[in-house]
């Protein structure tokens, strides 16, 4: 059940669209919000914190606290990009570092604060579409929490299905809430896209399916003006990208540039995209430009960001013939701290230019580290790239 991982990238689940806290709370939510999507976390935790003093009832700032913990702890582990969520890397990596107890526990219970006063407004009225949103939201995120932080399938799958749910709820209450299909959306394209015999375990449990529907539903989600529209804008980027509509990833990725640029992993995956897309040239382009944009940003780098920057850009630049340069980039990234996977990719391009070059042994050499690597961290497909070249 690893695919369910493949939930981190959009259920970070801001603010719902139609808010209930009082006008300083809303206030410090949408400052929270801007922060969390310019990658300024820290500020957006403190953030979250005042909008839970200025309205301890507000069940969406708990959450918002919630999500900027989670990704801080997600960050420090490295797994944010579109990368993590494709193929089987989306499996937890066996010696991802335990997350800082402090920081878990602060999650917890800004989380159940959360749930608690979602479920008290229910009790209050069953039929509050809103208190709906909010429960199904904040379940959603103890879903993707626990299945990328603990690594517990069946957790997650629990939790899933009750999130799934609840935003079904939502938008029988109220057809005009298309936020609420998000969620309900993602999960029906990642119940669609499961193997033959989780896909029937997933229909028995009470999950729809349909890929074309969930598509459509997180869609229109991304097309809704509400505080959740810029997480189901990422969401589409991850889909997208599984189905090589590489055009249209590319055009929420400039739309969250311009509205996000402080984001450095934006401007990171609009490169890795286009490498995808087979545009070498673009990807080189972008990366350049925001590698030289973002050389002196004080902020915490993610971890192994610095080898994914100098991997894509290296990447593309051998599949432009500039090997020197591509060297160059691919050493640097097996220089600095970096996902396996990533170090990986890094040895078969390496040995790619070595066979380029004739260089027989020296390629064989590259394949078998980078079969290593990819391997133990779960990146099947590229170790079996590396393999056959060994041939």
């Amino acid at each position: 059940m690893g695919a369910f991982a493949v939930l981190v990238l959009i259920l970070i689940v801001g603010m719902p669209a139609l808010a209930l806290g009082n006008p300083a709370s809303d206030a410090l939510r949408a400052r929270a919000s801007e922060q969390i999507y310019n990658l300024d976390r820290d500020l957006a935790i403190a953030t979250f914190r005042e909008a839970i003093a200025a309205d301890p009832q507000d069940a969406a700032a708990y959450r918002g606290l919630a999500s900027g913990l989670w990704l801080s702890i997600t960050f420090r582990r490295g797994n944010m990009t579109v990368d993590d969520y494709l193929g089987k890397v989306t499996r937890p990596s066996t010696d991802a570092p335990a997350p800082p107890s402090d920081v878990v526990a602060a999650f917890r219970d800004a989380l159940e604060h959360g749930i608690a006063l979602a479920r008290k407004r229910l009790e209050r009225n069953a039929n509050d579409a809103d208190a709906h949103y909010q429960l199904g939201a904040a379940v959603g995120l103890r879903a993707s929490y626990t299945a990328t932080v603990d690594g517990s399938a069946l957790g997650a799958f629990r939790a899933a299905r009750e999130a799934f749910d609840e935003h079904e709820r939502v938008m029988t209450l109220d057809p005009r809430r298309k936020d609420a299909g998000l969620i309900v959306g993602t999960y029906r394209y990642v119940v669609a896209v499961l193997a033959l015999p989780l896909r029937w375990m997933a229909y028995v449990a009470g999950f729809g399916g349909g890929k074309e529907r969930g598509l459509r539903l997180v869609e229109e989600a991304s097309d809704y003006r509400s505080d959740s529209q810029t997480d189901a804008r990422f969401a589409l980027i991850l889909m997208y990208n599984r189905e090589r509509r590489y055009d249209d990833a590319l055009k929420q990725l400039g739309a969250l540039r311009d509205r996000y640029p402080r984001n450095r992993l934006v401007w990171l995956e609009t490169g890795s995209t286009s490498l995808r897309a087979g545009r070498p040239a673009d990807a080189e382009r972008v990366l350049n430009e925001g590698i030289t944009r973002f050389a002196n940003d004080p902020r915490p780098r993610m971890f192994g960001e610095d080898a994914l920057w100098y991997y894509k850009r290296g990447a593309a630049r051998a599949a432009l013939g500039r090997d020197a340069e591509a060297r160059q980039d691919l050493e640097r990234a097996l220089a600095v701290e970096g996902r396996r996977w990533a170090h990986g990719r890094a040895h078969l391009e390496l040995g790619k230019l070595a066979l380029k070059a004739g260089k027989g042994p020296v390629a064989r050499t590259e394949f078998q580290k980078a079969i290593s690597l990819c391997e133990s961290d779960n990146d099947s497909a590229w170790a079996e790239q590396a393999r056959a070249l060994m041939k």
